[in-house]
Order: C-alpha cells, then sequence, then structure tokens
C-alpha cells in the first residue's frame, strides 16, 4: 500500500512517500499550502504519480505528548485535503521531526538557507517512516 505524508505548515507542505509495498519512505516535494488547498495541478500531478491509499499528516504534540497548540489547525487542513482527493486519513505524532531533518541536512552540508525548502519533506519521510514501521503487517 503506497501512503503519501503531508508535513502541514502555515506556508508549506512537505509531502513524502512510501514505496509500493509500504516500507521506506522516501521525501518527494514541497508545495505551497495554498497550492494543496486549492487542488492545484502540482498536488494532482503528486496524487497522479504517487496513487497513494492513505493519507497520513504529521500532528505537532508538546515534549509531554499533548497535542501542540497547531494541532487543530493541522486537524482541518488535513480533514479538508483528504475530503477533496477522497483518500483516508491517519495522524502520526510529528514531535522532534523538523529538528532530526535539519540536523541530517546539515550534516549533509546543506546551510539553512538551503535547507528551508527541504526541511518540510524531510520531516514528513521520517514521521511517515515512523508510521510505517508501527503499521508493519
Amino acid at each position: 500500500m503506497r501512503v503519501l505524508a503531508l508535513d502541514i505548515g502555515e506556508v508549506r507542505i512537505g509531502i513524502a512517500s512510501s514505496d509500493a509495498t509500504g516500507t521506506v519512505a522516501s521525501p518527494v516535494c514541497v508545495l505551497p499550502a495554498r497550492e494543496v488547498l486549492a487542488g492545484a495541478r502540482t498536488w494532482r500531478r503528486v496524487l497522479e504519480d504517487f496513487e497513494p491509499e492513505l493519507l497520513v499528516c504529521g500532528l505537532p504534540h508538546t515534549m509531554s505528548g499533548e497535542e501542540g497548540p497547531q494541532a487543530q489547525h493541522v486537524r482541518e487542513v488535513a480533514s479538508e485535503v483528504a475530503r477533496s482527493c477522497g483518500i483516508p486519513l491517519e495522524f502520526e505524532d510529528e514531535r522532534l521531526s523538523s529538528v532530526e531533518a535539519k540536523r541530517i541536512l546539515r550534516r549533509q552540508g546543506l546551510s539553512e538557507r538551503r535547507m528551508r525548502g527541504k526541511v518540510d519533506m524531510v520531516a514528513a519521510s521520517l514521521f511517515l517512516q515512523t508510521w510505517l514501521d508501527a503499521h508493519k503487517n
């Protein structure tokens, strides 16, 4: 089963995908949030290219495990996106995924400026991999 992960932010949405077997997550791209919400061609192309059977969206949690202040916004946006494309939706704790994504990109030699557009898709791949590992058959 192919799964698409969304790291939903105010401005950008990072996208990652699993392989066809639902085993390995990989970063795909980052799109402006307004394009995803509007069902723009760029978003439709991602859906056509990957043909996901499920969306997994990162849900911000505090370090104590409670939903963070942005959680309600993420739930609303994710539900709207899932409803508009007719794909089931689940959530995964995205706690520290952006911090880890930045660490990975820094290790690859990227500056803060060059990693700006990549952090969200790498973070999406990290929490998607966590979700995939927890849902192995």
